[in-house]
C-alpha cells in the first residue's frame, strides 16, 4: 500500500501515545476497611479529616457510594474488572481458586495502559481473577507516577492499611496502657453494640487510625501539589468497603457496604464534570462503575461486558447522576465463614435477603474474633446479658430483612413484617429475584462444584446454566412463602433428579423449620442415600435444625468420604453451626479424618483450629 502524507499523518495520530493534554490524569486513594460512619464528613460521630476535606471543597462528595461487597479481595476485583463478583466467580474470600478474566475483557488499569497511560499502585491487589495481560507498569511498595514518560497521562492508585481492620488485634494489656487520642467516653456506641469500656476503646482507637489516614492521604496530595500536577489530576478517596467494629466487615448491610467517596476535580478538566466543586451528590454509585468512570474521564469506551456505567465525566448529567437509586451487594464466603447474603439499597430503603439465614451473623470466624470486641459481645451473649437488639447477631435471622436507612442508620428496627411496608418489601423482593436471575449467581451451586465445573470459565457456565440457576433462586425463593403455599413445591424439589435442587430443597426446609417436620422422613432417606454428600450434609443439618434426629453420624461419614477440600469446608461450617447454635450437638471432629492435602487446606485448616484447639 502507498502511503501518502495525509494517510502517514492520520496513522501517526492514531497510533501516538496519549499525552496530558489530550487526557486527565487519575489517582485513587484507598483507605481500608471504613464505612461512612467513621468521618465527620459524612456522620456527626466521625471524626475529623482535614485532609480529605479539602478534596471535598474542591470537588464531589458521593452520599450514597457503594462497595458491592463488604471484604476486600472481592470488593478490589470489582473495581479492577467492572463486573458484578457473583456473575464471574470472584466472589469468594480468599479465593481458593483465581479464576480468567471474561472472555474478551481486561482490567482497567490495562485498557487505559494500551490508550497510552501509565500505571501504578501502591501497594495492594488481592484479585479474585487472573489479571491476564500486563495490568500495571510498576505495583510495588515504591511505586508512584514518576516512572511515566514525559507528558504521559497517569493512573496512580494508593492503598492505606493503617485503618485496617488488624490494627484493632490489640490485646488487655495493650488496652490498658496505650492511651488514644480520641476520647473513649465521648466514643460513640452503636444500638446493636453493648455499651462497654470494650467497645468504647475499640472506637476510639479506630477514630486514631482514621485520623492518621487523613494525614497520610494529605500527605500524596502534598506531592502531586510539589509535581505540579494537582489541577492536571482527578483525585478519587474512597473506602474499600466497609468496617470495622464487630458485625461491619464481612456483612451486606449499610456498615458493611456504604462507603466514603470523594472526587477532587481539577481545574484543566472541570468542563468534565457537571456539577459545581463543594457540592454534594445524592445519585447511587457502587464499585461496578468506578472502571467505567475512568475510562470515561480517560476518553475511552466502556467495554459491554462490565456492569457498570460512569457517574462523571463526559456525557453525564448532575440530573440523570441523581436519578440513579439502587446498588446491590453481596456476601458468600469469608475466610472459613460461609454464608450467601444479598441486599439491595434503594432509595432509603435497604432489602437485605439471607438465602441460609439459620447460618446467623456471629457464627465462628477465627480472624474476626481476634478482636476484643467480638470476644466479649459474644462472651455477653452468652451470659444473656445483653438487650434484644444487640442479642439478635448471635441467633437465626429472618429470611429477607426491611430496613429504612435514612430512619434507622443502624438497621435495628427489621420492617419486613410490618403492614405499612408490604409494598416495598414486595417491590424489593421481585426486584431481587430478578437480579439473581438475570446475573446469573453462580453462588447457587456450592463452591466445590463451581471449582470443579465452572472455574475454568464462570462466564460461560452462568450462561449455559441460566435456567437451572433460576430453578434454584425459586425453590429458595419458597423460604418467603407460608409453608402450606410452598409445600408441594419443596417436595418436586426434594424428589427432583437434579442434586442441587434437592440441596436448596432442603435448605427451604430448615428455613422452614418445625412447620417443615412433614419432610423429615424424606431427609432422613436422603441423608442416608443421596449420592452427593453435600446434600446429605444438608439434610442432616434440617433434621439437626429440628431435633428430628442427631445429625452427627451422617455429616461425620460425609466429611471422612469427601477428598474435596472445598466441599469439607462447607460441610465444617455445618458442623459449627450445629454444634455452637441450638439445639447444639457434640462433633468430635478429629483431623485424622481428612487426607493430608484436605486437612492442609486453608478453609479446613482454620475450622480445624477453632473445633479442635
Amino acid at each position: 500500500m502507498r502511503i501518502t502524507p495525509l494517510l502517514f499523518v492520520l496513522l501517526c495520530t492514531l497510533t501516538r501515545p496519549a499525552t496530558a493534554v489530550d487526557r486527565p490524569n487519575v489517582v485513587w486513594l484507598v483507605s481500608e476497611d471504613n464505612s461512612v460512619h467513621y468521618l465527620k464528613l459524612y456522620d456527626p460521630h466521625g471524626a475529623e479529616t482535614p485532609r480529605v476535606a479539602e478534596l471535598a471543597e474542591h470537588g464531589l462528595v458521593f452520599d450514597h457510594a457503594f462497595s458491592n461487597a463488604p471484604v476486600c479481595s472481592v470488593a478490589r476485583t470489582t473495581l479492577a474488572t467492572g463486573c458484578y463478583a457473583p456473575r464471574i466467580g470472584t466472589q469468594f474470600h480468599r479465593k481458593s481458586v483465581a479464576v480468567p478474566m471474561p472472555d474478551g475483557l481486561a482490567m482497567f488499569p490495562e485498557i487505559l495502559r494500551n490508550a497510552g497511560y501509565y500505571t501504578a499502585n501502591n501497594n495492594k491487589t488481592d484479585y479474585n481473577a487472573i489479571p491476564g495481560g500486563r495490568v500495571w507498569d510498576d505495583s510495588s511498595r515504591s511505586a508512584t507516577w514518576n516512572g511515566r514518560r514525559t507528558g504521559q497521562p497517569f493512573f496512580y492508585m494508593q492503598s492505606f492499611p493503617v485503618c485496617h481492620e488488624s490494627s484493632l488485634h490489640f490485646n488487655e494489656q495493650q488496652m490498658l496502657s496505650e492511651s488514644t487520642t480520641a476520647d473513649p467516653d465521648s466514643a460513640f456506641v452503636a444500638p446493636y453494640h453493648p455499651d462497654t469500656p470494650v467497645f468504647r476503646y475499640t472506637a476510639a482507637r479506630y477514630h486514631d487510625r482514621i485520623a492518621q489516614m487523613d494525614q497520610q492521604i494529605g500527605a500524596v496530595v502534598d506531592q502531586l501539589t510539589a509535581d505540579g500536577l494537582l489541577e492536571e489530576t482527578f483525585i478519587f478517596y474512597f473506602g474499600d468497603h466497609g468496617g470495622v467494629l464487630p458485625g461491619s466487615k464481612g456483612y451486606a448491610r449499610e456498615c458493611g457496604l456504604h462507603v466514603p467517596l470523594v472526587i477532587r476535580v481539577p481545574d484543566k478538566w472541570a468542563h468534565l464534570v457537571d456539577a459545581g466543586v463543594g457540592s454534594r451528590q445524592t445519585g447511587f454509585v457502587s464499585f461496578i462503575d468506578f472502571a467505567p468512570t475512568v475510562l470515561n474521564l480517560a476518553g475511552i469506551s466502556v467495554p459491554d461486558q462490565m456492569d457498570g456505567r460512569p457517574f462523571v465525566g463526559s456525557g453525564i448529567t448532575q440530573a440523570e447522576l441523581n436519578a440513579r437509586d439502587e446498588a446491590f451487594g453481596s456476601a458468600d464466603r469469608f475466610d472459613e465463614k460461609y454464608d450467601q447474603v444479598r441486599s439491595l439499597r434503594r432509595g432509603r430503603y435497604e432489602y437485605i435477603r439471607n438465602y441460609q439465614p439459620f447460618n446467623f451473623d456471629g457464627l465462628q470466624n477465627n480472624y474476626r474474633y481476634r478482636m476484643l470486641a467480638w470476644q466479649e459481645w459474644r462472651q455477653m451473649f452468652l451470659a444473656g446479658t445483653l438487650n434484644d437488639a444487640q442479642r439478635r447477631f448471635f441467633l437465626p435471622r429472618p429470611a429477607e430483612q426491611l430496613f429504612d436507612v435514612e430512619a434507622d442508620p443502624h438497621e435495628v428496627n427489621d420492617l419486613a413484617d410490618d403492614p405499612q411496608h408490604e409494598h416495598v418489601l414486595a417491590e424489593l423482593r421481585q426486584r431481587m429475584t430478578e437480579w439473581t436471575k438475570s446475573l446469573p449467581d453462580l453462588s447457587f451451586y456450592p463452591e466445590s462444584v463451581l471449582a470443579e465445573s465452572a472455574f475454568s470459565d464462570p462466564t460461560t457456565f452462568g450462561q449455559e446454566n441460566r435456567q437451572a440457576i433460576a430453578a434454584y433462586v425459586d425453590i429458595a425463593d419458597l423460604q418467603l412463602i407460608p409453608f402450606a403455599q410452598a409445600e408441594q413445591r419443596i417436595e418436586a424439589a426434594l424428589q427432583s433428579d437434579d442434586p442441587w435442587q434437592r440441596y436448596w430443597g432442603l435448605i427451604t426446609c430448615s428455613v422452614h423449620g418445625l412447620q417443615a417436620a412433614k419432610f423429615a422422613k424424606t431427609a432422613g432417606h436422603l441423608a442416608e442415600n443421596d449420592p452427593e454428600g453435600l446434600v446429605r450434609v444438608r439434610a442432616a443439618e434440617f433434621l439437626g435444625l429440628i431435633s428430628a434426629t442427631d445429625p452427627q453420624a451422617v455429616i461425620l461419614n460425609a466429611l471422612t468420604e469427601s477428598d474435596s477440600a472445598l466441599e469439607v469446608g462447607l460441610m465444617l461450617n455445618s458442623v459449627v453451626l450445629l454444634r455452637d447454635g441450638r439445639p447444639g450437638y457434640e462433633f468430635r471432629v478429629s483431623p485424622e479424618l481428612f487426607s493430608p492435602t484436605v486437612r492442609n487446606d486453608d478453609t479446613v485448616a482454620r475450622r480445624l483450629e477453632y473445633l479442635v484447639p
